[in-house]
């Protein structure tokens, strides 16, 4: 897989994850990259760095350019979403509202030893993101957590039977709990 460098590179990629593709109108070929330079130079990178970071990423293989009559669209490829991907689970946060809905939020996972690197990664991605370990392999969390426990799954590629997301109303002994959060 490409490394990426230069945080350039990194916002034109979490941009095209996020909205699909850029499409341009445009008579000449070339009109696309004056915009799209544009469009991150507003962001506060310079006009070259922007364009040394698209080339590079095209030269990766991480995005390419189509032209279909005067439209021309900028899209990522297959590795591209990968790695994009990789920078929306870095900057991955779970909002916590105000007040707790006294319900408990578990996560549950059983993944095998031989993938004992990407356990150890998910365990790692789970206390950075705050959740408390019940046990080994389960962990909690006090606040609506559901879409961003789905995106993990799916980011380490994980089952169904794999990790489950519980929603409950009592732990029992949950006073270290209560504490570790606060509540």
């Amino acid at each position: 897989m490409a490394r990426i460098k230069g945080t350039a590179s990194q916002e034109i990629l979490r941009s095209l994850l996020k909205v699909g593709a850029f499409v341009f109108v445009a008579q000449s070929p070339y009109f696309w990259t004056k915009v799209y330079t544009g469009k991150f130079c507003s962001l506060g990178f310079q006009e070259s760095k922007v364009r040394d970071a698209f080339s590079y990423l095209r030269r990766k293989k991480l995005l390419y350019v189509e032209k279909e009559g005067r439209q021309i669209y900028i899209r990522l490829t297959l590795e591209g979403e990968k790695e994009a991907g990789k920078f929306q689970i870095n900057k991955l946060q779970i909002d916590t509202p105000n007040r707790w809905d006294q319900k408990w939020r578990l996560i549950i996972f059983d993944i095998p030893e031989k993938a004992r690197i990407k356990r150890d990664a998910f365990r790692g991605k789970l206390k950075e993101l705050g959740f408390y370990q019940l046990q080994k392999s389960i962990w909690v969390f006090p606040y609506p957590c559901e879409k961003e426990v789905k995106l993990l799954r799916e980011f380490f590629n994980l089952t169904l039977r794999q990790l489950k997301i519980l929603e409950v109303s009592k732990i029992e002994d949950d006073a270290l709990v209560k504490a570790f959060f606060h509540l």
